[in-house]
């Protein structure tokens, strides 16, 4: 890939505003541009993110890669094989928790991907709406579930029809301007609808083993890297509050696999951190290597 290090710094937290940082880790892009990126920490309030970063309309050539999973569907090479294998257990999973919020309704998947998600909510009855920004995955998405998906466009946009079930699988650290986000997502859910937002959580015991390394880093495409305290923040800021965290317990075998890919490690290392990392959580809760929270208005 052509390197492309047009960037910009920020010099206020993005969740706290404060313009304080200290230095955390510089990690590497495994997946595209083979470049290095730092990442600092809010000497304020302790969030970590990464600065410099590629700005708004530039950051797409950091995802044009064949093997950029949630955007391709491959299932070249031993790791993303795991992924799928996890995913179809998931997807399940996924139907199973937005069925217990609400008994069906109107159903909003922000970067939906390849579309697998929503067509499982809506062969189960739901009505769905998709946003995906990348053409090729939105293409995909199209074809998967049979439904027009829309480009970031339709966030800013007023309807009258508002929705039961908000979600984002991990896409909430991928997106540029945070406070612009979840002022979208009032403005779109219902007053007793419910956001899904999962994320990675750096705080997890497989993150601060592989440290560098850790997969769920993924520079420069997530911008941010959340603990849950930084999750509650947010989004109290903006008049919501965090109802229930979950945890996704397959996440930390798939990261430290693909961390110890990252260190020239082997699989069964990386499948007994993440077996580590989850025994840690399930004494320890709030430290799992990913997290699903549950967020509705105050």
């Amino acid at each position: 890939m052509e390197h492309f290090k047009i960037m910009e710094k920020l010099t206020t937290c993005p969740i706290c505003k404060s313009n304080g940082f200290s230095d955390f880790l510089t990690c590497k892009d495994y997946t595209a541009s083979k470049e290095n990126f730092s990442i600092v920490r809010c000497t304020a309030c302790d969030f970590v993110f990464t600065n410099p970063r590629p700005k708004q309309d530039e950051i797409g050539r950091y995802y044009q890669v064949e093997n950029y999973i949630s955007h391709t569907g491959t299932q070249t090479g031993l790791v993303n094989k795991l992924y799928h294998f996890a995913r179809k257990f998931t997807l399940k999973q996924k139907l199973n928790l937005v069925n217990s919020l609400i008994k069906r309704g109107a159903l909003l998947d922000i970067g939906c991907g390849t579309g697998n998600f929503l067509q499982v909510v809506k062969s189960n009855g739901w009505r769905v709406t998709g946003v995906e920004p990348d053409p090729s995955a939105k293409n995909l998405a199209i074809e998967t579930c049979g439904e027009t998906i829309h480009e970031e466009s339709f966030l800013l946009k007023e309807h009258s029809t508002k929705f039961d079930i908000i979600t984002m699988w991990h896409v909430l650290e991928h997106v540029h301007e945070l406070d612009q986000r979840i002022i979208q997502l009032k403005n779109l859910l219902q007053p007793n609808g419910r956001i899904i937002v999962a994320v990675p959580n750096c705080a997890s015991k497989d993150a601060k083993h592989y440290g560098a390394y850790w997969g769920a880093y993924d520079v420069p495409r997530h911008l941010y890297h959340f603990k849950p305290q930084d999750i509650k923040t947010l989004f109290e800021k903006n008049l919501f509050e965090v109802e229930k965290i979950l945890p996704m317990k397959l996440d930390s075998f798939y990261v430290s696999i693909l961390s110890e890919k990252y260190k020239g490690g082997n699989m069964l290392a990386g499948f007994w951190h993440g077996l580590l990392s989850n025994l840690h959580a399930a004494n320890n809760f709030g430290t799992y290597s990913s997290q699903i929270y549950i967020i509705k208005h105050k």
